[in-house]
């Protein structure tokens, strides 16, 4: 469930607490927890209503001008019932905060490494998570396809390899490309000082 920029502006500051979606099925439910570009945004209620049932006012509590404007953002593709969707901001998404904690105890540096090694073990094409993250260290900042294409991987699968780095806090997307997190550096950092000494 994607939200432009200014929408999500609006549900930060509390004043989007509606959306609006044609779906064929519910693709969220009560408790649902999205993360978006400003944290997270966290569903409060989901019905279906008929068109003529929205108000001005609802159009307005989703961040648009009028039914109309609201109308015409459905794209002309969508299909299924007009679900109305309750949401209000659910604070900062906790993966920043974990990024940022670049303090790592031998504990939290043996679980990381045993995360990283069951996705290695499950991995068809072998072991990849450190050298993806030694990649993304030594070429910050470059197009994925790029990474991808100088390891001989396709896009996409290089691309969802990437977010489940960045879900144990150990990259950061940026506009163009990736860069290891504060938390991803002190996680190679500890792993090369304890190869060294081995």
């Amino acid at each position: 469930m994607l939200f432009r920029r200014g929408t999500l502006d609006g549900i930060v500051s509390g004043a989007v607490t509606l959306a609006f979606r044609r779906w064929e099925r519910p693709r969220v439910k009560v408790g649902t927890r999205l993360r978006t570009a400003v944290g997270l945004v966290e569903v409060d209620g989901l019905d279906v209503v008929d068109a003529g049932e929205i108000t001005e006012r609802d159009a307005r509590r989703a961040g648009f001008g009028s039914r109309a404007e609201l109308f015409d953002a459905f794209p002309a593709r969508a299909r299924g019932p007009i679900h109305r969707i309750l949401i209000h901001y659910a604070g900062p998404d906790p993966r920043v905060a974990l990024r940022r904690r670049d303090s790592l105890g031998d504990a939290e540096v043996d679980e990381i490494q045993s995360r990283l090694g069951r996705m290695d073990a499950t991995s068809r094409q072998g072991p990849w998570t450190r050298r993806t993250l030694e990649l993304i260290e030594a070429h910050p900042a470059v197009r994925a396809g790029d990474l991808a294409t100088s390891v001989g991987a396709e896009t996409q699968p290089f691309k969802r390899r990437v977010r489940r780095l960045k879900e144990l806090g150990l990259t950061e997307s940026l506009d163009v490309g990736y860069r290891l997190s504060p938390r991803g550096r002190a996680y190679l950092w500890r792993r090369r000082l304890s190869s060294a000494s081995e």
